[in-house]
């Protein structure tokens, strides 16, 4: 008689053949057998029937604020909310206090999550001009996501807006990096078309151009330097349309809000919307869905910023851009696949497959055999209402407050272990980072 350490028994399973029924076993943390396991035994039977078995999401765009200004958020709150979401595995960005742009930094960081944080994770290291000469270095250090450079919305050494300062880091790099595309000079030049008290003047201000714009650059920059580059949260349809015709060095992703809500909203949400990019017209949420349909985008991130709701009430454009969404990145989009917007496989290919394709995650990704047994368990019937009392971040606000949804994370899994079951903690913190296969270790 084989003998698992848990089976998953009688759920849809979803992975690269498809959608069925079938029981997954696994050992060792490993996902090591798929089928009718009616026959075997285990340490753990977790009846999963009327759920959907999925790959373990992974979130590659989080801002958990630590080291920093952790009284809006820290790694131990922003993984606890990210599993409370079915969230398995976060990327967490470089823009805290100090920047993530040394070595010594990185090992900070993979030292504070160590025993905290409840999913796996991996952190993007920055790329400015004082480290552009040691980016192929730092990209290849264990726990690094990858660079990630600002071209527009940051400040100090981050900020690198200028063509000859992106070639300099790309010419370096490797790795596929990561970069928030707005043309900061085109935004310092509309700065005075912000209207003090009213968000809704933030799309004006950070229009569509000022995203095309320095897409179009960075395309071209990566052309002449034969880099790979992933642009972030797509806001623009015309981004859409020009990253379809660039797709053998670019990649990009998009983000729950700007697909699901709209310039409308700032009238019923204030500085609770305002983000960078901003949310824009609904012309421009369906060119993104458009995106989604054709394949030009590749992943889903929830670019969850929090800030404290004070800070948010504060007159625009005093007001900080940022807002929760690691937590419902999963409840909004299953909604949307219930809606008949996208599958429920094209969700899981832009959730697990696409990001282990596009950043070379190494044994996530898949229900396979061999993988990390990391599930995302849903029910695809639940019919739920988002309140800000069930988000976990130390914000504790959503701006799908009082939405209904129906699909539902009723279980995470990672490598085996159940650590939220039902709305519930269940397991210690025992994430741990993520591998690449870009930057495995030597065996001895």
């Amino acid at each position: 008689m084989i003998t698992y350490d848990a089976i998953y028994r009688g759920g849809v399973v979803v992975n690269q053949d498809g959608a069925g029924a079938r029981d997954v076993g696994v050992t060792g943390g490993k996902v090591v057998a798929i089928g009718s396991l009616s026959r075997a035994e285990a340490g753990e039977i977790v009846d999963c029937r009327g759920l959907h078995v999925l790959p373990g999401i992974v979130d590659s765009q989080v801002h958990f604020r630590e080291p920093g200004p952790t009284h809006k958020e820290d790694l131990e709150t922003g993984s606890l909310a990210a599993v409370m979401g079915g969230v398995t595995a976060v990327f967490e960005m470089p823009n805290t206090d100090p920047t993530t742009t040394t070595p010594a930094a990185l090992a900070d960081k993979l030292a504070r999550a160590k025993g905290r944080m409840h999913c796996d994770h991996a952190f993007w290291v920055g790329g400015t001009r004082d480290v552009a000469r040691d980016v192929a270095e730092l990209e290849r250090l264990p726990g690094a996501a990858g660079i990630k450079v600002f071209m527009g919305s940051s400040t100090g050494p981050l900020l690198v807006e200028d063509d000859g300062g992106v070639a300099d880091i790309l010419r370096r790099t490797r790795r596929r990096a990561a970069f928030h595309s707005e043309d900061e000079y085109r935004l310092r030049e509309r700065a005075h078309l912000r209207v003090p008290g009213d968000p809704s003047s933030h799309p004006v201000w950070r229009d569509a151009e000022a995203a095309m714009a320095c897409t179009r650059r960075l395309v071209a920059i990566a052309r002449r330097e034969g880099a790979r580059i992933h642009v972030l949260h797509i806001s623009t349809r015309e981004e859409i349309a020009f990253l379809a015709g660039h797709k053998d060095v670019a990649s990009c992703e998009a983000t729950p809000h700007h697909l699901t809500l709209d310039a409308g909203d700032y009238a019923r949400l204030g500085t609770k919307l305002q983000m960078n990019p901003p949310v824009r017209d609904a012309a421009h949420r369906d060119g993104i869905w458009a995106g989604i349909a054709d394949g030009t985008v590749d992943v889903l991130g929830s670019d969850h910023a929090p800030h404290t709701l004070d800070e948010k009430a504060r007159p625009y454009p005093q007001s900080p851009s940022g807002m929760t969404g690691v937590q419902t990145l999963a409840p909004i989009m299953l909604d949307h696949v219930n809606a008949g917007r996208l599958t429920l496989e094209r969700f899981v290919d832009l959730t697990s497959a696409g990001p282990a394709r596009l950043f070379g995650i190494a044994g996530k990704g898949r229900i396979a055999a061999g993988h990390d047994a990391d599930f995302t368990i849903v029910d695809m019937k639940r019919r739920e209402t988002i309140r800000d009392s069930w988000i976990a971040s130390r914000c504790r606000w959503t701006p799908y407050d009082g939405k209904e949804v129906i699909g539902w994370p009723v279980g995470t899994i990672v490598r085996g272990r159940r650590v939220m079951w039902e709305g519930e903690l269940v397991g210690p913190a025992t994430g741990r980072p993520v591998a690449f296969g870009e930057t495995l270790p030597k065996s001895a």
